[in-house]
């Protein structure tokens, strides 16, 4: 008998060796860091670090805390289930998984016009040409993307590339303007102001929406599922965060050095002008790499992870997805270069955003302990409370938001 069970043994985890392909997971850890650091997220902490000073940090390690809890969740339970997130929802509670998807396609849709505004003004500060003729350019090299024959590779290869770009000339610029690092440590642990609008903005815009389900659904479609795969899903998904975490400390340290300094930063084009004022004229072209290369990252992102919410409704959804996922970015880019950003809409999303991710967190967390859903998988009770942790949090911070939002909006 203990022959036969040591092959057995040795048969189970023999399908995990070939999923030890650190391209797959990087790629994953990249589809949902560079998601996460968009157009948005520039202009968001250099606002909020203007207003906050050095306390921003406790704001940034606030949603870095946040982001851990409830992507370590999220990915763990798509693995294990072997299923995307609309469809654990829909077997959790019939009908949630499409209350879901909806939130989320519309969701991904409006932050895509902003992101293909943000590709524009990044070409535009680049090399010169319109904000307009920048986000037809970059809507058609979002679309070559998805187009070639293993666009999965194609994705994985170009968030990679795109956002080590981002890493190297962000932690440059963080050098140059000399920033306070004492004070901001300082701070980070022990801030003057705790701001709520900044916290819910910040970790809406990185981790709510469709971006909690980036990397998952990338490593579900890689292959990457199943109890076995664990070790490398938690891999992948804590190299995710680390890099997140690295771009959100290198802008925040750029823009405090600038701030400390007493200059005066341009309300019109927040990052922009922290970048000029660190680095002259070179410091506007690096701004324009890094809008542009944040911005078409996340015009990628949002186009994968929304149409993957809606692919497995039906088989010629299925069948078309690749298909859809061009006709999601061309009408992103549409919309823009004929009406521009839709302020209150980006806003209105925004603050929904936040309020996506206890809907979609608490679901997977009730199906984690639904042997139908996760058969005799045992969710550890540390992600359990922190993810419920996360829930009451954001749904308390993210309502309170929208009831302080919404008389600016009419």
């Amino acid at each position: 008998m203990e022959p036969s069970k040591v092959t057995e043994k040795q048969d189970k985890k023999a399908p995990a060796a070939p999923k030890l392909n650190w391209t797959l997971l990087m790629g994953a850890a990249f589809l949902m860091a560079t998601s996460a650091v968009g157009p948005g997220f520039l202009t968001q902490t250099t606002v909020f670090t203007q207003t906050l000073a050095a306390s921003f940090g406790f704001v940034i390690l606030a949603s870095i805390i946040l982001d851990i809890f409830a992507q370590t969740n999220v990915w763990r339970i798509i693995a294990v289930s072997e299923r995307r997130g609309q469809d654990i929802a829909n077997m959790v509670f019939p009908g949630l998984g499409y209350v879901l998807a909806f939130l989320i396609v519309l969701g991904g849709l409006a932050f895509n016009i902003g992101n293909i505004a943000g590709a524009g003004l990044g070409l535009n500060a680049l090399m010169g040409i319109s904000p307009e003729t920048g986000a037809v350019i970059s809507g058609v090299i979002a679309l070559l993307i998805f187009l070639v024959k293993e666009a999965g590779k194609a994705m994985d290869r170009f968030t990679q590339i795109a956002g080590f770009v981002m890493i190297g000339l962000m932690i440059y610029v963080a050098f140059s303007t000399a920033p306070p690092i004492g004070e901001a440590a300082v701070r980070t642990v022990a801030p003057e102001k705790i701001d709520i609008l900044a916290i819910v903005t910040l970790v809406g815009g990185t981790v709510g929406g469709y971006i909690t389900f980036a990397g998952g659904h990338r490593l579900l479609d890689a292959g990457v599922k199943g109890v076995d795969a664990l070790p490398q899903v938690t891999r992948s998904s804590v190299i995710g965060i680390l890099i997140t975490s690295v771009m959100r400390i290198a802008l925040f340290l750029a823009v405090l050095g600038v701030v400390s300094q007493g200059l005066q930063i341009d309300p019109d084009n927040p990052p922009a002008s922290v970048f000029q004022l660190a680095a002259g004229n070179i410091g506007y072209k690096i701004f324009g790499i890094v809008m542009w290369s944040a911005a078409i990252t996340s015009v990628v992102g949002a186009a994968y992870t929304s149409v993957s919410f809606i692919r497995t409704f039906s088989s010629r959804l299925e069948k078309n997805h690749k298909w859809i996922t061009v006709a999601f970015i061309i009408i992103s880019t549409i919309s823009f270069v004929l009406i521009g950003k839709p302020v209150k809409v980006l806003v209105l999303v925004g603050a929904l955003n936040a309020l996506i991710l206890p809907l979609a967190l608490g679901t997977l967390l009730i199906a984690a302990y639904k042997k139908s859903i996760v058969g005799d998988y045992k969710h550890p009770l540390w992600l359990t409370v922190s993810g419920v942790f996360v829930v009451v949090i954001m749904a308390l911070m993210g309502g309170y938001t929208i009831i302080n939002s919404l008389p600016q909006l009419f």
